[in-house]
C-alpha cells in the first residue's frame, strides 16, 4: 500500500487483494467449487462468499462506522445509517470463474453521501489493480491511465454484455448491437462489467454499454471512467445512472456518438423513440424481410473485399 493514497482507499486495495488471494486458490482448482444457482443463467459460488466476507471483515475492522452494500449479503453488515457506504462486487464474472475462463476481478467503491468517492478494480488473474480517488485521477498499477483519443466511431472497440436472465428482451437488444456493430471497428463481449469500465477508463476500449447492471457492477468502473477523462450515463446520457439498470461509458466524442444509436432503447427513452424500436423489430420478422435476407444472401459475393460501414456524425456536432 502507498502512502501517497487516500487512507480509505489504501483499505479497500487491502481488501481486494486479499479477495484475490481467495479466488486464485480457487481458480487452480475450479472444478471442486461449489457452485449454486439465483436463477438460471446466474450462478454463485463459495468463492463469491468467501471474497465478500473478507473484503466486509477488512473494511469494517478499519471504518465500523460505515455502511455496507454488497452483491450477496446485500445490507446484512455494516452500520445502517452511514453516510458512508462500501459497494462491493467480490466475484465480478463469476461465470467466467466457474468455466475457466480468466476474465472476472473483484470490485470495490465507496459512497459518501451517495456519491462515489474511491473506487478499486482488482484483476486477480493478471495481477491488474484499477485505482481512483475522486478529484485525483485514475491508475493501472500506480500508472495514470486515460480514455481513448479516437474520434470516429468506426474506428473503435466497443464492449458490451449480452442479457441472460428469464424476461429479458433479447431481440431489442440484438437490434442494439446491431445498431452498433456496423458503424465500429468490433464489438466485444468479455463478462464482467466492472473490469469492462475499468479497459474503458486504460483506453483498451473506446466505449462500453449494458443493460440489467446493478450498483455493484458499476459503481468502482464509473469513478474510474470520470476519473479518466470520460463520460459515464444511461442510454440518454443522463449522468444519474448508478441505480437506473443500465450504463453507457466511453471517451466524450465516442460518448457523443453512442446516445443517438442507443437512446432510443433506453427504457427512459420518448414513447416516439419506443415505438419506432418496436415497428423496427415487428419488420425484422415479417415473411417478406426473411425472404428479402435470404435473396440478399444468395446474391453476396463472398470473394468481395469487406468494407466498413461509416458512422454518422451526431445532430449538432461537426465531424471531427
Amino acid at each position: 500500500m502507498s502512502s501517497n493514497l487516500h487512507p480509505m482507499l489504501n483499505v479497500a486495495i487491502k481488501a481486494a487483494r486479499a479477495a484475490g488471494a481467495i479466488i486464485n486458490r480457487a481458480a487452480l482448482d475450479v472444478e471442486s467449487v461449489r457452485i449454486s444457482q439465483k436463477q438460471i443463467n446466474d450462478f454463485v459460488t463459495e468463492v463469491d462468499h468467501a471474497s465478500e466476507k473478507i473484503i466486509i471483515e477488512t473494511l469494517l475492522t478499519a471504518y465500523p462506522g460505515h455502511g455496507i452494500l454488497a452483491e450477496e449479503s446485500g445490507t446484512e453488515y455494516g452500520a445502517k445509517d452511514s453516510e458512508f457506504v462500501w459497494i462491493i462486487d467480490p466475484l465480478d464474472g463469476t461465470t467466467n470463474f466457474i468455466h475457466g475462463f480468466p476474465v472476472y476481478c473483484v470490485s470495490i467503491a465507496l459512497a459518501v453521501k451517495g456519491k462515489v468517492e474511491q473506487a478499486v478494480i482488482y484483476d486477480p488473474s493478471r495481477n491488474d489493480l484499477f485505482t481512483a480517488t475522486k478529484g485525483r485521477g485514475a491508475y493501472l498499477n500506480e500508472r495514470r491511465i486515460r480514455v481513448s483519443k479516437r474520434t470516429q466511431l468506426k474506428d473503435c472497440l466497443i464492449s458490451t454484455g449480452f442479457p441472460f436472465r428469464p424476461g429479458d428482451n433479447f431481440k431489442s437488444y440484438l437490434n442494439m448491437m446491431a445498431d452498433v456493430m456496423q458503424r465500429t471497428a468490433g464489438l466485444r463481449r468479455p463478462g464482467a462489467a466492472a473490469l469492462d469500465l475499468a479497459y474503458v477508463a486504460a483506453g483498451f476500449t473506446d466505449g462500453f454499454f449494458e443493460t440489467g447492471l446493478s450498483i455493484w457492477d458499476v459503481a468502482a468502473g464509473s469513478l474510474l471512467v470520470t476519473e479518466a477523462g470520460g463520460l459515464v450515463g444511461n442510454f440518454t446520457g443522463e449522468a444519474d445512472f448508478l441505480e437506473q439498470r443500465e450504463c453507457l461509458a466511453g471517451n466524450p466524442r465516442i460518448y457523443g456518438q453512442l446516445v443517438p444509436i442507443l437512446g432510443k432503447y433506453s427504457k427512459f427513452a420518448s414513447a416516439g423513440d419506443k415505438a419506432a424500436v418496436r415497428q423496427a423489430a415487428a419488420a425484422a420478422d415479417t415473411p417478406e424481410t426473411a425472404e428479402a435476407e435470404t435473396a440478399a444472401a444468395s446474391d453476396m459475393d463472398l470473394d468481395a473485399p469487406a468494407t466498413t460501414p461509416q458512422a454518422d456524425t451526431p445532430k449538432g456536432q461537426d465531424a471531427p
